[in-house]
C-alpha cells in the first residue's frame, strides 16, 4: 500500500479515536550488495525492509506502537495499541508533539539509484584492483560494494509533514597481503564506486598491509603518541555517547553539568554538522522534526552544550539541539550526532611527527567492545603502528596496548593535523578527526 493510503487511515483512525495530538514516522530502507572472494564474485544480497511507528499524547503520556504491515485495518489498530500504551505508562516526563521550525534546510539531493549490475562490477574492479597493487597479495582477499537507500516521512497532528531521502554507495576491502610464513590484513572502505576511488581505495590499504610485515615489538614505556585520523575518529566514536544530555541526566556520563568548563585542550573543537561536505547522509530535521544545524559541542577546549532531544532539553531548562534519533522505525526516541568532528588543526602530518619527535604513530586500534568504557572513559587497547624516530616514520610496529582516559587525554592534545578525514554513515551518523599528538602515553610493549 502507499504510503499516502495508510497515512489518510492513520489520520482518519486517530480523529475516530478522538486523538488530537500525535506523530505518524515512517521510515523505509533498501541494501543491496555484492561482494568477492579473491577474483570471482562470492555472492549478492538484496533486501528492503521498513515500518510505521504511531505516537500520540494522552493525558500528558506519550504511546508508541508500531508495524510493518501495511493494511488499512492494521492502522486502526496501531492507533489503539499507541492509545493503550499511553494509559499503562508512570513517568513522569514532560512529552512533546513538535509544532514546526521557524525554517528548514532544503533537502540535499538523493544521488541517482545504483544497479546491481553495477555493484557486481564495482566489486570486482576493486578486488582485481588489489591483485594489482602488489604481488604479495594474498588469495582470501575480499572486496564488497554497497549501495543504501533510506527514506524517511515524518509528519503530525500540527500540521507538519517532512520528508527526506538518501542514497548512500560505498566500497570496502579487505587485503591479505604476505607469504606462507607470515600474512598481514588491512581492512578499509570508501563512500564511492567512482573508478578512481575504487583504484585509490584498493592502492591505500594493500600498501598500509605490506607497510605492516615484519612488524616488531616495542619497549613497554611513555611515548610521544600521533593517533591516525582513522583511530582518532574510533576513540571519539566510542567515547561520544558521554555528550548525550540523556546519558547525563541519567548519571553516564562524567560531562553532566560542565557546560561552559573547560574539558579540553585549546586546541580543541568538536562541531556536530548535520550537513557536513564529507558526510554521505545529510538529514533536514530530526526524528522529532526540529530543523538541524551545525553547532560547536567544544570550542577552544570549552564545553558549550551536549547534544538534547526535546525531553531533556525541557529538563535541562535548554532549547534543543536537534539530535532527536530513532535507529529504526520502531525505536524510542534517542539522542545520536551527525557528523561528529573533531576540527583541523594548523599543523601538516610531516610537522605533527616532527613535533613528536620519537614516539609511536598509531594506525591500528582493536577490541574497543572490551577494553574501553563509555562511562568513566577508561580505555586499554590492542594496537599496531609505525615508530617515530627523529620525527619520521621508522619500522612497524605489533601487538602493544595504549592505556589512557578519554577525558583526559581530551585535555592533553597538544597539536592537531590539518586535514580532517570522515568515516562511513551509519544511517546519519558518522565520525571524523585530524590526526592528533599525544605526549607521554602509557605503552605496554614487551
Amino acid at each position: 500500500m502507499e504510503f499516502e493510503a495508510l497515512k489518510n487511515a492513520l489520520i482518519s483512525a486517530a480523529k475516530d479515536a478522538g486523538i488530537e495530538q500525535y506523530e505518524i514516522y515512517y521510515m523505509e530502507s533498501a541494501e543491496s550488495s555484492a561482494t568477492t572472494f579473491q577474483h570471482e564474485l562470492k555472492g549478492i544480497s538484496s533486501a528492503r525492509s521498513g515500518g510505521i511507528c504511531f505516537r500520540c499524547i494522552i493525558d500528558g503520556k506519550m504511546g508508541y506502537a508500531s508495524t510493518e504491515l501495511f493494511e488499512t485495518e492494521e492502522m486502526a489498530e496501531l492507533v489503539n495499541r499507541a492509545a493503550t500504551a499511553a494509559t499503562l505508562l508512570e513517568t513522569q516526563d514532560e512529552v512533546f508533539i513538535w509544532g514546526g521550525s521557524p525554517s528548514y534546510r532544503s533537502p540535499k539531493a538523493p544521488a541517482a539509484g545504483t544497479e546491481m549490475s553495477q555493484l557486481t562490477a564495482s566489486a570486482l574492479a576493486l578486488a582485481e584492483a588489489a591483485y594489482a597493487a602488489d604481488p604479495r597479495v594474498c588469495d582470501g582477499t575480499e572486496a564488497t560494494a554497497v549501495a543504501d537507500e533510506i527514506t524517511i516521512r515524518l509528519l503530525n497532528s500540527t500540521g507538519l509533514d517532512l520528508a527526506n531521502q538518501v542514497r548512500i554507495n560505498a566500497a570496502v576491502i579487505e587485503a591479505i597481503v604476505g607469504n606462507d610464513e607470515y600474512k598481514q590484513v588491512a581492512f578499509d572502505l570508501a563512500p564511492s564506486l567512482a573508478d578512481s576511488d575504487l583504484k585509490a581505495l584498493a592502492e591505500k590499504t594493500v600498501h598500509s598491509a605490506c607497510a605492516m610485515l615484519g612488524a616488531e615489538c616495542v619497549e613497554t614505556g611513555k611515548y610521544n603518541i600521533v593517533f591516525s585520523p582513522k583511530q582518532a575518529r574510533n576513540i571519539l566514536s566510542t567515547f561520544s555517547a558521554v555528550f548525550s544530555a540523556k546519558n547525563a541526566q541519567q548519571g553516564l556520563s562524567l560531562l553532566a553539568g560542565k557546560e561552559g568548563e573547560v574539558i579540553a585542550a585549546p586546541c580543541v573543537t568538536i562541531i556536530d554538522d548535520p550537513a557536513h561536505p564529507n558526510s554521505a547522509a545529510h538529514t533536514h530535521f530530526d526524528a522529532e522534526g526540529v530543523a538541524t544545524s551545525r553547532k560547536n559541542v567544544v570550542e577552544n577546549g570549552v564545553l558549550k552544550t551536549l547534544l538534547h532531544n526535546l525531553q531533556t532539553a525541557a529538563k535541562a531548562g535548554v532549547e534543543t539541539t536537534a539530535n532527536a534519533s530513532k535507529g529504526s522505525y520502531a525505536a524510542p526516541v534517542g539522542i545520536s550526532p551527525y557528523c561528529f568532528c573533531i576540527e583541523a588543526g594548523d599543523r601538516t602530518f610531516d610537522a605533527l611527527l616532527a613535533e613528536a619527535g620519537d614516539g609511536i604513530y598509531v594506525t591500528e586500534m582493536k577490541g574497543f567492545h572490551a577494553g574501553a568504557d563509555p562511562t568513566t572513559g577508561d580505555f586499554s587497547i590492542e594496537c599496531a603502528g609505525f615508530r617515530i624516530t627523529d620525527g619520521k616514520l621508522g619500522a612497524p610496529l605489533k601487538s602493544f596496548t595504549v592505556a589512557g582516559n578519554f577525558f583526559s587525554l581530551l585535555k592533553e592534545i597538544s597539536a592537531i593535523s590539518d586535514t580532517v578525514e570522515v568515516g562511513f554513515s551509519g544511517m546519519f551518523t558518522c565520525f571524523g578527526s585530524p590526526a592528533l599528538l599525544v605526549p607521554a602515553m602509557s605503552v605496554a610493549g614487551k
